[in-house]
Order: structure tokens, then C-alpha cells, then sequence
């Protein structure tokens, strides 16, 4: 007869490809049987649900929330894709963006600018009440692969052929995911759990990264799209109104603890250690969040006040106060083109904000100055 907890493990099963046998993992079907337990951390499962509310409570009543999601979107999309080996910097990333070299290589930049697009592409259209679905979720990886590395590797659709992680080759592998043949029963089964009623949020979100990471539905960006659906999880089950809560700093920091866990799941269905290690993450990255939120409020009321004090330059320092909370690296013909405002008008006007000490001019050159918002950058880059 078989034990009540077996039916927490999956199943290898083994595979031929081009004569070499290997053994690939097929992940129970979910939810997990028996049903997770929160005997041993109810405590910790209560503090992380305060927390989000606390981060919640803190999104919602910011004058600009898309100021907020523009910035932490960013910081987000830096550390996931350096969680993948990019070496790209928050700084790198926004010099990218306005149109200035960034200090790595291109093709790491271009990565994190990828997922910035494909996250604000899901968050969009989670907003237009696009249900989280299979669909949604091919659409998504078709522009985080659209261009740059991996983007040979069929973007937008889910594999046809093994995958593996580690090794050179399924047969010396650290884990084979499930065929393609048998990958499909597993998604749907997945996409019938990310709407199940019956399993909170934050234990929904947890259990749906795992099932995602072990079916690996995608030939590349499996990781970075894991991560992307515990936020829209969060979202789309109201427990936050924006996807304003992100894993990767604490995966990044415990990243050994990260994939034992993984494996423990798969090997043991030891889903209530995971559980353990997931929810102290959640309580880390909100009460992280929450505290980014109120320094930047805090930075900009005291340097919004420091403009107020001008005179004559006060308007156009305010139109330009507010392009730098969007843009910290900035030049002044940059600026100039998007704002609409003479090249002499802004330069004049950065000058001002370099006396109040606002930003600081980054070169030390004549010509092609970049012009930074430092202390506000600081708080963004935070652990990037």
C-alpha cells in the first residue's frame, strides 16, 4: 500500500536520445497530496501576509505609484538577470536606456532592458484583465527573448526538445525536466492550480514557482520568468495592487539554499521547508519595499522644497525635477529633446539643481556631460 507521503514525489522516467539513456523528472500534479501544512510556520506565514499589507498600504497611497514600479521594475529586472550571470548594473541599465554607453557588455544590458519589456508587457496586460494562463505566460517569454542571447531559441513557444540543467548533455546532467511529450499534462495542470480558489496567494505563489522551474517549459528564460509569475500571482489574486514585491535579491543572496530547496521538493515533496525559506524571503522584499518607498518619498519632499525656493528658474526646475525621478542619469541634450526645453534652458536649469545639490555632473568633461541624481540612484541600487 502506498504511503500518504508518496504521493508528494514525482516520478523519473527513463529517456533515450541519440543512444544515451538518462532519467527525466515528471512532477506530481498539483496541488500537493497531502495538503501543505502551516502547523510549524503560521507565525511566519502571518507576518508575511502583514508585511505585503504594510508594502500594499505604502504603494497605494504614493502621489505617483508608476514612478515607483518604473524604478523597482528596473532594480528587478538587474537582479534576476544577474541571478542568470549578466553583469549589468542598475546604473548600466538607465545609461542604456538614455541612449549612453553602459560599462558592459552590450548584450547583458540589452538582456535586463528585455525583461523590463516583457514585465511591463505582463503587468499591462494583467491590468486589462488578461487571465495568468499559458498564453499569457508564451507571451511574455516572446519578448524577453525577442533579441539579444537566447532569442534563437524559439521565444514565445514552448519547447520541443529536452532541456537540462547543468552538465553538457541529459546523461551528466543535474536535472532533466519532464519531455515535451509529457511537459504539456504537466502545464495544464499548472494553469488549472493558478486558478484554484482554494489556496491562498502567497501558498499559491510559492508552490507555482517550484512546478514551474522543474517543467522548464522554455528552452532559455525558464528562471527569470519563474521568478516574473510569483509578483503576477500576488497580483492577480489581490493581494497586491501592483506587482510591487520581487524574490531575486533574496534568491540571489541564498542562491545555494535557493536550488537545494528546489531539489528537495522534487526529491523529498518537502514543499513545508520550502514554504519556510519562501515566506522569510517575502517578509525580507516587503519590508525592503516599504522602506525603499518612504526614503524616496522622504528624498524627494526635501528636494522638492530645496526647488521651491527658486524664483524665476522654479518652473523649469520642477519639469526637470520630475524628468530625473524617471531618468537619474541624465544629459542635457537628452533632456533637452524630450522635454521639449531650449538646450541653453536646461543647462541652465541642471546648474541650478547642481548648487541646491540635487545632482552632480558625473564626467568632469566640457562637452557630453552626464548629469546624476545621486542620492536617489543610491536608494534604487541598493544590493544591485
Amino acid at each position: 500500500m502506498q504511503k500518504p507521503m508518496e504521493t508528494r514525489l514525482g516520478q523519473y522516467i527513463k529517456v533515450f536520445t541519440a543512444g544515451e539513456p538518462f532519467k527525466a523528472f515528471i512532477p506530481p500534479p498539483l496541488p500537493p497530496n497531502p495538503p501543505v501544512s502551516l502547523g510549524g510556520i503560521e507565525t511566519l506565514y502571518e507576518k508575511a501576509c502583514q508585511a505585503l499589507g504594510r508594502l500594499d498600504g505604502l504603494l497605494v497611497s504614493l502621489p505617483d505609484t508608476n514612478l515607483f514600479l518604473y524604478m523597482y521594475v528596473r532594480k528587478e529586472a538587474v537582479l534576476s538577470s544577474q541571478i542568470e550571470g549578466t553583469q549589468s548594473s542598475f546604473s548600466d541599465l538607465l545609461l542604456y536606456e538614455s541612449k549612453e554607453v553602459p560599462g558592459v557588455p552590450l548584450d547583458d544590458v540589452e538582456e535586463v532592458s528585455q525583461y523590463v519589456a516583457a514585465m511591463n508587457y505582463g503587468i499591462q496586460r494583467i491590468k486589462d484583465g488578461f487571465p495568468l494562463s499559458l498564453r499569457l505566460l508564451r507571451e511574455i517569454h516572446g519578448i524577453l527573448m525577442s533579441s539579444g542571447r537566447g532569442s534563437e531559441k524559439q521565444p514565445g513557444e514552448f519547447r520541443r526538445s529536452q532541456n537540462w540543467i547543468g552538465g553538457t548533455r541529459p546523461g551528466n546532467a543535474l536535472f532533466v525536466p519532464p519531455p515535451p511529450e509529457q511537459m504539456m499534462v504537466c502545464l495544464d495542470n499548472l494553469e488549472k492550480f493558478l486558478h484554484d480558489e482554494s489556496v491562498s496567494a502567497l501558498i499559491k505563489a510559492a508552490i507555482s514557482h517550484v512546478q514551474f522551474e522543474t517543467i522548464h517549459p522554455f528552452l532559455d528564460g525558464n528562471g527569470r520568468l519563474g521568478r516574473l509569475l510569483i509578483p503576477f500571482i500576488l497580483m492577480v489574486d489581490g493581494i497586491l495592487s501592483v506587482p510591487g514585491l520581487y524574490l531575486s535579491l533574496h534568491f540571489k543572496k541564498n542562491r545555494p539554499e535557493y536550488y537545494r530547496h528546489l531539489q528537495e521538493v522534487r526529491e523529498h515533496g518537502a514543499w513545508e521547508s520550502w514554504l519556510e525559506f519562501f515566506l522569510t524571503g517575502v517578509i525580507e522584499s516587503a519590508l525592503q519595499g516599504s522602506e525603499t518607498i518612504q526614503q524616496i518619498i522622504a528624498l524627494f519632499n526635501v528636494d522638492q522644497a530645496k526647488i521651491e525656493t527658486l524664483k524665476r528658474a522654479k518652473t523649469s526646475a520642477l519639469t526637470l525635477y520630475h524628468y530625473l525621478q524617471k531618468h537619474p542619469i541624465i544629459s542635457a541634450k537628452q533632456a533637452s529633446l524630450e522635454l521639449g526645453l531650449s538646450f541653453p534652458t536646461i543647462t541652465a536649469t541642471l546648474n541650478h539643481l547642481e548648487i541646491l545639490g540635487i545632482v552632480e555632473e558625473a564626467t568632469g568633461k566640457q562637452r557630453d556631460r552626464l548629469y546624476v541624481y545621486q542620492r536617489y540612484l543610491q536608494i534604487l541600487q541598493t544590493e544591485t
